[in-house]
């Protein structure tokens, strides 16, 4: 297990919930994601994630990754929409199958071909299944997916096993960025009961601490804001509300 695997699991493990922020490369200058994720290290973030599904590769992406780390000192973790999105300057890596893409490019080619820098770079890799839950956005259209039915949580749990069964440590849950609504709690109190102790990531459409608290409630380990908090005035004072409602 690698390093930033062991501390968020801490983090659950002594606050029930930890928090991530994510923040898209490709939507402001690197000195702006690093100003947006030090303030959401004051409001009590844990994390910080970068990526996003179109535009954060190359250069900007490894500019935005050194900015965020003189800036803060939690762990920087990448997200990454294809083989593209790696940088040597992280901490660590998601590195996760679209279990429920119709592309065979973003189940298993993307991560063959980005494997080999992962293990050149040194970058702590953390095993995630990545389930696309309706509506999608942006993410859903790009990596074809075929979206998990809202009211269809038997669906989210079959795969969240199978990405449990084949060795993976995480699971995320993503409604897709802007999405009107979160992921709805009967969806992961379902998946949560299945999959027992591999955490669960919850995502998309999460804009207030009431939503983010009935998420986590539901069994959500991990809680990701993205959207939210980019368009939010005071970035510090939106995180402490995400964070106030799910930690113990």
């Amino acid at each position: 297990m690698s390093k930033v695997e062991q501390y968020l699991n801490s983090v659950i493990e002594r606050d029930g919930c930890a928090h991530m922020t994510l923040i898209d490369p490709a939507s402001q200058r690197p000195e702006k994601a690093a100003e947006i994720a030090a303030a959401a290290v004051a409001g009590g973030t844990d994390a910080i994630m970068v990526g996003g599904s179109t535009g954060a590769a190359g250069n900007v992406l490894d500019l935005t990754v050194l900015a965020i780390k003189e800036k803060t000192t939690v762990p920087v973790v990448l997200f990454p929409g294809n083989a593209g999105g790696i940088s040597a300057h992280a901490d660590g890596i998601f590195f996760m199958s679209l279990l429920n893409s119709r592309d065979i490019n973003y189940i298993t080619t993307n991560q063959a071909m980005g494997a080999p820098l992962v293990y050149q770079y040194g970058i702590e890799p953390i095993s995630m299944a990545y389930l696309i839950v309706e509506p999608g956005g942006t993410v859903g259209w790009v990596g074809d997916a075929r979206l998990i039915p809202r009211k269809k949580p038997e669906l989210a749990v079959a795969y969240a096993l199978a990405g449990k069964y084949m060795g993976m440590h995480f699971v995320y849950l993503e409604a897709g960025s802007g999405a009107d609504s979160p992921i709805p709690p009967e969806m992961i109190g379902a998946v949560k009961k299945a999959i027992g102790d591999t955490v669960l990531i919850v995502g998309g459409g999460i804009r207030d601490g009431e939503a983010a608290s009935i998420c986590a409630a539901a069994g959500a380990d991990i809680i990701v804001t993205g959207t939210a908090v980019e368009d939010a005035s005071d970035v510090r004072g939106k995180i402490e509300e995400f964070v106030l409602s799910i930690k113990k």
